[in-house]
């Protein structure tokens, strides 16, 4: 079950991070580099689409998807329309994973950082890993724009198992 619900919160939080790339008035925005900040909107949807194609599309899936952790950082000006392919290429790589057959209290198929982590444990530091990088994206806009403007993050109503009721309902 751990599984399939990293997956919903995951592609909840892509489909959010779509909207704050596409949030960006000039494409140009998503790779200023405001002094302080270490990473620009750009490089982050980068870095965020190319860590779950890894540790889910390819450690989880096994899509193939090779990762080039250095270039999600080198890269700049990557228009905003390969930004998007990416993010749903990312979504892909997700969907893929939550079908997949783990075992949550074995080790992740791949050492991190030096370290053996149960599968269950690392699921789980993908979504907060996900979550703090999506928020300093949401700054670095703020930021770079100008525009206050919320992009309706990390909704509830968008998780997978969300399902609308009447107006006036009462709780279950």
């Amino acid at each position: 079950m751990l599984l399939a619900d990293v997956a919903a919160i995951l592609d909840r939080d892509l489909r959010t991070l779509a909207r704050e790339v596409e949030a960006y008035a000039d494409e140009r925005d998503l790779w200023r580099l405001p002094p302080g900040l270490p990473n620009s909107g750009g490089t982050l949807a980068l870095h965020l689409t190319g860590n779950l194609q890894h540790y889910l599309g390819t450690r989880i899936a096994g899509t193939g998807y090779a990762r080039d952790r250095p270039a999600e950082f080198a890269r700049r000006d990557v228009p905003r329309a390969e930004l998007l392919e990416r993010i749903e290429a990312a979504r892909r790589a997700v969907q893929a994973a939550a079908g997949a057959e783990v075992r949550l209290d074995a080790d992740f198929p791949e050492v991190i950082t030096g370290a053996r982590i149960e599968t269950g444990e690392y699921l789980v530091h993908l979504c907060s890993h996900f979550a703090f990088h999506l928020g300093q994206l949401d700054y670095h806009r703020r930021l770079v724009t100008g525009d206050g403007k919320g992009v309706r993050p990390m909704r509830p109503d968008e998780l997978g198992t969300a399902r609308p009721v009447a107006d006036g309902a009462a709780p279950a």
